[in-house]
């Protein structure tokens, strides 16, 4: 067993929130915290009365990205998600109430799955607030999608120069129509690649997330350690340059006269030196092109916590672009222009989100037929969170070959959560209230994707027993089903798209035939378990169709779907606790 790395952290449970802290403390003068969950970081001097807000994010773990660029002149607010998750929809709000400043709202993040689903439910939740946000995802990178595919691809250090301009826009006071239009056409004109030369340690494991022997790099590597498009032995600065440059320059289009504003970015362990020697010889081949850099950006501005290697993006500039990359900004990690911007900070307008209560609903009404009442389905739901604690380290291990390996601690820490909420909810509450609960514990603790899949999940399966007070096997298969129907109308997934819908699928259908031909539940359950169990194995012979493995193509197949994988083993743990028909 390979010995843990060791980080300068506390407790892995509260790293998000000693992150805040510590930003918070080292620049007081430029950010605060606002919001119930304490994962909003606002611009002291950014909101105001009658300018479109600038709300950016995604994971931590990028730093400084995202709330590194949050100040005037650029991003009014950002939540912080957990390592590489996105941040839920409640600390998006929180994010967005900050912002709101009467004239809509952009939000801006690089596109990934996850992201999309918690930004798209804060915009619902916004708008129930009678306040108006738009979502624009970030496509920059060329290796995650060819260019027939572009809205497919993946938002990585091009965030930079999207961000940049959109807030500089904002801040001159265009409207939101205008915002987004400059957003896009930053967009268009932003292009990336990238290489790693090693893996980065997730915090929470102090594991690699993927495995890169010495002496090979990883071409086209996004973010969050997702393999590239291809891997190989390493190469010196100039062989990397010539092998990154002429496919942004052809999907740029650039040629003699034109004026680019380069980035060369570190992801985090990369050296100073070694980043100025990549923009060395991006300098010459532009120079042999006739093609002058208006503005060169080098450090580390989107990293992937430690890894190793390094990105190239080039902006090819018109004259609003450049004025709008030029116009002044302050934040933690990005000064353009004078460092004269008042400090008149606008009053906190701290406003409450409405979060559903469950309460307690009387049983006469409801039908308690049924091996599987409230106390029984607690026992089953801490079951199967003490079985996803226990492959944490495998979960992780399991993404980290196909995605960002985080999937274990995510999962880890929606059912800590759901733990933390049962406790402290009324021990009277229906399996529908319960389930309520259980939605509402994964959709603020979690953010990713996981969080809006099992809340939605969730949701759905309480609403299909929620004339129940106990389940029997036929009531125990519409619940499935609702979970299944739920995750599949969120993600948007199909059986064969190698995500967690192909376990939880065949469980519903498995049980829903088991309850038809008479079944007992105890063998409804484990029939729909079994069922769940083939599904996740099959999953290591798909391609990809949906989330951040779908960049890999066929790279994708010969590996397991960590969320079909934890969804067996939650069935499987529910199986094993369930009531016996002689237990009741």
């Amino acid at each position: 067993m390979s010995q843990k790395h060791r980080k300068l952290i506390n407790d892995p449970d509260h790293l998000i929130e000693d992150l805040v802290a510590g930003m918070i403390s080292a620049h007081p003068d430029l950010i605060y915290v606002e919001g119930d969950t304490g994962r909003a970081i606002v611009a002291l001097n950014g909101p105001r009365d009658g300018k479109v807000g600038i709300v950016i994010g995604g994971g931590s773990g990028h730093e400084p990205a995202f709330a590194g660029y949050v100040g005037k002149g650029l991003a009014d607010a950002a939540p912080l998600g957990n390592i590489f998750a996105s941040p839920s929809p409640a600390q998006i709000m929180d994010a967005g109430f900050a912002a709101d400043g009467g004239a809509g709202m952009l939000f801006l993040y690089g596109n990934y799955t996850g992201d999309v689903m918690n930004f798209g439910m804060a915009e619902e939740g916004l708008a129930e607030h009678g306040i108006t946000a738009r979502s624009f995802v970030v496509t920059d990178d060329i290796a995650s999608a060819p260019p027939e595919r572009v809205s497919e691809r993946r938002g990585i250090a091009g965030d930079f120069f999207v961000f940049k301009v959109a807030g500089a826009a904002a801040d001159l006071g265009l409207s939101l129509d205008e915002v987004e239009e400059a957003a896009a056409r930053a967009n268009a004109a932003t292009r990336t690649m990238g290489v790693a030369l090693s893996a980065c340690i997730l915090p929470q494991t102090g594991r690699p997330n993927f495995d890169l022997p010495v002496g090979e790099m990883e071409i086209g590597m996004g973010i969050h350690g997702e393999p590239g498009i291809e891997r190989g032995p390493a190469e010196g600065a100039d062989a990397v340059v010539d092998r990154l440059l002429p496919p942004i320059l052809t999907e740029l289009a650039c040629t003699s006269g034109d004026k680019v504003a380069v980035l060369i970015n570190g992801l985090g362990s990369t050296s100073l030196m070694e980043l100025y020697l990549l923009h060395r010889r991006v300098a010459q081949l532009l120079d042999d092109r006739q093609i002058t850099i208006h503005h060169s950006w080098v450090g580390e501005y989107c990293t992937s916590l430690d890894m190793e290697g390094a990105s190239i993006t080039l902006m090819k500039l018109d004259d609003d672009l450049r004025t709008w990359l030029d116009h002044p900004c302050e934040t933690p990690a990005l000064r353009v222009g004078r460092a004269d911007i008042p400090r008149t900070a606008r009053p906190q307008r701290h406003r409450h989100r409405a979060n559903p209560v469950a309460g307690a609903t009387d049983r006469a009404n409801l039908c308690t037929d049924g091996e599987i009442g409230p106390a029984e389905f607690r026992t089953m739901m801490r079951a199967g969170a003490e079985a996803i604690f226990a492959a944490v380290d495998r979960l992780c291990a399991l993404d980290g070959e196909i995605g960002d390996g985080d999937h274990g601690v995510t999962m880890e820490i929606g059912w800590k959560a759901v733990l933390s909420a049962m406790d402290n909810a009324d021990p009277d509450m229906t399996i529908t209230d319960l389930c309520n609960v259980i939605a509402n514990s994964f959709l603020s603790a979690v953010g990713a994707s996981a969080g809006p899949l099992y809340a939605s999940g969730f949701g759905a399966a309480g609403r299909a027993v929620s004339d129940r007070w106990a389940l029997d096997a036929g009531a125990l298969a519409a619940w499935l089903d609702g979970m299944a129907q739920g995750i599949a109308t969120r993600g948007g997934a199909a059986p064969g798209d190698k995500t967690m819908l192909d376990a939880w699928l065949p469980a519903a259908e498995a049980a829903t035939d088991a309850a038809r031909e008479g079944a007992p539940l105890p063998d409804t359950l484990k029939r729909a378990c079994e069922a769940a169990r083939r599904g996740a194995e099959a999953t290591a012979q798909m391609q990809s169709g949906k989330g951040r493995s779908q960049k890999l193509g066929e790279r994708s197949i010969g590996h397991l779907d960590p969320g079909a994988e934890s969804a067996a083993l939650l069935l499987a743990a529910w199986s094993d606790a369930a009531p016996r028909q002689t237990d009741r």
